[in-house]
């Protein structure tokens, strides 16, 4: 089982093709929804060296970073084998 832990933001790697589907107005729900509920599922990342690569979670990330947060749950998960 995955256990949650919390990541500084700004040690977070967004990959270029996952900056492309960043929606606006989603991110802006999503920070009125954490403001009231608070995160509801943790982001996904993969450690790289001294930082994380993001996986899974674009919008609440930046959703996060829109509500001036410095620290999100994370999932720390392994990168894949091919």
């Amino acid at each position: 089982m995955l256990r949650a832990k919390k990541v500084a933001i700004d040690h977070i790697y967004v990959p270029m093709a996952r900056r492309k589907v960043l929606r606006p107005e989603t991110v802006r729900l999503l920070a009125e929804d954490i403001l009231e509920n608070g995160l509801k599922t943790p982001i996904q990342v993969r450690p790289d060296g001294k930082r994380y690569v993001l996986i899974e979670g674009l919008h609440r990330l930046e959703a996060a970073k829109s509500l001036g947060e410095t620290l999100i749950e994370a999932y720390l998960v392994q990168a894949r084998r091919h």
